[in-house]
């Protein structure tokens, strides 16, 4: 079973190899990775790819790549996968989402995050997602909470150095109503 769902505007799919130098070029802007602790290298963000397939390959579901209906561009990812089993809360299944810069401002994130969440509830079972992002990021918190998601505690990301700027994280949740 793969899944890849369809919003009004925006096709959320599996990588393609088409996809690798914009994503390239995405995760080398400083605007893009501000509130993460590095710009990515060309390797670095293909092994991101890389993990993103073997995702989905895995369980059909995952951070897909998100192009435009309209030109068919790529412009990102948005989706869900289990979150890293050294997470505080884990186990668990997260939702994230990384936009080139020319795709902000548009909607685009609140709407492939709602189907994102369509089909973790409904396709899925699942009974929770979650999200995450470090206090300072106030455009991913409001998409957050534009999903209904509900401020949690906050935690110190384990895949950073203790007193780095950005280990403290904000914890988002939201759970089903069905």
């Amino acid at each position: 079973m793969r899944i890849e769902p369809t919003t009004q505007r925006l096709q959320l799919r599996q990588w393609r190899d088409s996809d690798r130098t914009p994503f390239a070029l995405m995760n080398a802007d400083p605007a893009v990775m501000e509130f993460f602790p590095a710009l990515l290298s060309r390797a670095e963000s293909n092994a991101a790819i890389d993990r993103q397939i073997a995702h989905i390959e895995q369980h059909g579901w995952g951070f897909w790549a998100v192009e435009t209906l309209e030109d068919q561009q790529f412009i990102g990812f948005v989706g869900i996968k289990n979150v890293t089993e050294d997470m505080p809360f884990a186990p668990s299944v997260e939702i994230g989402w990384r936009l080139s810069r020319r795709a902000w401002g548009k909607g685009y994130a609140t709407e492939a995050a709602r189907v994102c969440l369509q089909v973790g509830f409904e396709e899925l079972g699942l009974n929770e997602i979650v999200s995450f992002t470090v206090p300072g990021n106030f455009r991913s918190r409001a998409v957050m909470e534009k999903l209904g998601m509900q401020q949690g505690e906050n935690f110190l990301h384990p895949a950073l150095p203790s007193g780095h700027p950005m280990q403290e994280h904000v914890l988002y949740r939201l759970t089903t109503t069905l």
